[in-house]
């Protein structure tokens, strides 16, 4: 695991609330190109701010 990594589990739980085993998990998983997550019922003001913190550490983001 490399520190981009690390950064990204830690944005994974600021934004999803989620344990730190389950946070990386879900990003071991996503690197591994095996799921892909998706947030409804937020605010575009809020799928804003978890998008730009994604992609602070290159993730690829949609919005809708």
């Amino acid at each position: 695991m490399g520190p981009d990594q690390i950064s990204v589990i830690k944005v994974v739980r600021e934004v999803t609330g989620l344990g730190l085993r389950d946070a990386k998990d879900l990003v071991d998983a996503v690197a591994a190109g095996v799921a892909a997550g998706s947030v409804e019922d937020v605010d575009r003001e809020e799928a804003e701010r978890i998008k730009a913190a994604f992609e602070e550490y290159g993730a690829t983001v949609e919005t809708e």
